[in-house]
């Protein structure tokens, strides 16, 4: 299907296809897109194959870089933004259906774990449930349940300052604010802020900052932005002062992350 994701959620409730798994593709068109909070019954994968999706849910943003998923598990309130030109896949996984994860989580996954979804994606979403879509479907679930987790997680909470924090960084985060000044504007000592962001994230303000550059970063060299643009967005003094970040946090640099993905990609 190609359009918009609105488009895409009016035509087709994934809930009242009666079968364990349906896998989905859909095209994204020239500008960025949104689908606002909204949750069904089935579970939900979103894999990404070119661009990039962001997952929103009442714990945290996640990030949905080429070759990497994100499940979120059935009944939960959750929204999804894509950049603009994006190829993804859906896959709806009935939670009964396999010991699929209970919380939101960034999947890796495998080129085996791909081509089913594609392959599936390509069938007749009522398939026969003894027939050999079965089989396919079979084999995916036991592959899925064994994806290994990325720490592609923003944690994001419910309590008003500091998801003022978060709106604000995520709308300019090249926004350099000391834990002091943060405090100052929201009116909260500075080491009540500090105890606040660790309770609530599990972080320090520092790490969770610097998460949040991860998601954006991943999000914006997904969407085609070069390093040197992305860096400047997220206000790094210079290019290698970002590639070491990003180093340190994901293992590689963003060329070579990039580049594993499109390893997978090539080898479809």
């Amino acid at each position: 299907m190609r359009g918009s994701l609105l488009d895409y959620y009016r035509e087709l409730d994934p809930d009242t296809l009666e079968r364990p798994v349906v896998a989905l593709a859909v095209d994204i068109q020239e500008k960025n897109d949104e689908v606002p909070i909204h949750m069904h019954r089935k579970g939900q994968l979103v894999l990404a194959d070119r661009g990039g999706v962001t997952c929103e849910a009442p714990s945290g943003l996640w990030m949905v870089p080429p070759r990497c998923g994100v499940w979120i598990p059935g009944g939960m309130p959750h929204s999804n933004r894509t950049t603009a030109n994006a190829s993804i896949h859906f896959l709806y996984v009935d939670m009964n259906a396999a010991r699929v994860p209970k919380d939101c989580c960034t999947l890796a996954i495998t080129p085996l774990l791909n081509e089913l979804i594609h392959r599936l994606a390509m069938l007749p979403p009522l398939y026969d449930p003894q027939g050999p879509t079965s089989h396919i479907v079979t084999v995916l679930l036991n592959e899925l349940i064994e994806m290994p987790t990325e720490q592609l997680h923003l944690p994001v909470t419910r309590h008003s300052k500091l998801r003022a924090i978060a709106d604000a960084l995520m709308e300019n985060p090249a926004d350099r604010r000391t834990v002091a000044e943060w405090g100052e504007a929201i009116a909260l000592g500075e080491r009540t802020l500090m105890r606040l962001v660790v309770a609530e994230t599990g972080m320090t303000f520092g790490r969770w900052r610097q998460q949040l550059h991860i998601i954006i970063a991943l999000q914006r060299l997904a969407a085609g932005e070069s390093v040197q643009s992305v860096s400047e967005v997220l206000g790094y003094e210079s290019v290698s002062a970002f590639i070491t970040m990003f180093r340190k946090a994901l293992g590689k640099s963003p060329a070579r992350y990039f580049s594993t993905r499109q390893r997978f990609e090539s080898g479809r």
